[in-house]
């Protein structure tokens, strides 16, 4: 009996642990994109002279952004 009540401990955990892996990794892939990787791009674009689609990129971030009331 203690066995089984160790497994179904053992099973909720790790399930508990691998859902909170995903999530930190879900934050963590979103910071590096929204720090690193979209301000590259943007200044790429600017860089090899498509200021034209770079505007309209930075617009429609800034207007999402807003709108979700994150920053």
């Amino acid at each position: 009996m203690l066995n089984i009540i160790f497994f179904i401990a053992l099973v909720w955990v790790t399930i508990k642990l691998i859902h909170l892996g995903i999530k930190l990794a879900w934050n963590i892939t979103k910071f590096v994109f929204s720090v690193l990787i979209f301000p590259l791009i943007m200044v790429v674009l600017v860089a090899i002279g498509l200021i034209y689609l770079a505007i309209p990129i930075l617009i429609a971030v800034a207007v999402l952004t807003a709108i979700r009331g994150r920053t």
